[in-house]
């Protein structure tokens, strides 16, 4: 039990927190953000995320039931929740935008508090993200797919620690800082990841409700923010076949390590 604790918080903590930093770096280094390059790397993160929801987790929930109920109702429980709680996030943002601007008209303090305040947000939002991690680690152990998992979730988060760190830096914050500031807001990933694990390894009904609400969430994440987001940096069709390219690939590593559970019969 406790090597497997162990493997769930160094492994989400690389996921949650490493891709995170790996952009505050990025943003550091580049003078500039490239649109094209971000919009393919979300993509192509939406494909291989959309691969687990559709091949691994959604399967793995009705396996461990027994049944093909109880896995859409949660799955749309689990949208639904982490869909209200980013409205939320973004009202609360907005609101700390306006209350902001009240007191202080100096652009310099409104990019470190946006920077501040979407940190807070992603720090939020990953939340729900660890639970992914942790519910892979229930039904699987330590194998090849909790990996995998924790991989989409660190690609997906490296424009997020951009995003964190480019305001911060042009309100002229030392990189270190930045950095540091991009890669603390992703510690939730590992309560979260934590949460999944204990109530998922309780019972296979756990397991199952927690995988569902787990895919829920994934899947706003690739509907709601990285599609569209990939969208806005690029309106080309090569960033539809990056999503494709990254849907074969999961298919791909699945396959290869015996992790697929669709049955045909």
């Amino acid at each position: 039990m406790a090597q497997t604790i162990l493997f769930i918080v160094l492994l989400t903590l690389v996921a949650g927190m490493g891709g995170l930093v790996l952009g505050g770096g990025i943003a550091a280094l580049m003078k500039r953000e490239s649109p094209k390059a971000t919009s393919l790397l979300l993509s192509f993160t939406a494909g291989i995320m959309l691969c687990i929801v559709s091949f691994d987790m959604v399967p793995e929930a009705v396996d461990a039931i027994g049944n093909y109920y109880v896995a859409p109702i949660f799955l749309v429980v689990g949208f639904l929740v982490t869909f209200l709680l980013n409205c939320w996030i973004d009202k609360s943002a907005h609101h700390e935008d306006d209350h902001h601007s009240h007191h202080c008209a100096c652009g310099h303090h409104d990019l470190h508090t946006a920077g501040i305040v979407l940190a807070g947000a992603i720090a939020l939002h990953n939340l729900p993200i660890g639970l992914v991690i942790g519910t892979s680690v229930a039904s699987e152990g330590i194998s090849y797919t909790s990996v995998l998992a924790a991989l989409a979730i660190g690609m997906h988060s490296i424009p997020e620690g951009m995003s964190i760190a480019t305001p911060l830096l042009h309100d002229g914050a030392k990189a270190r800082s930045a950095i540091a500031v991009a890669g603390l807001s992703g510690l939730p990933t590992v309560l979260g990841a934590l949460i999944g694990f204990f109530v998922g390894s309780h019972a296979p009904v756990a397991l199952a409700i927690v995988m569902s609400l787990a895919a829920g969430a994934m899947l706003y994440v690739i509907f709601f923010e990285l599609l569209p987001e990939a969208y806005r940096n690029w309106k080309s069709k090569w960033a539809i076949l990056a999503t494709v390219i990254g849907f074969a690939i999961g298919i791909l590593l699945l396959f290869s390590n015996g992790h697929m559970h669709i049955h045909f019969d």
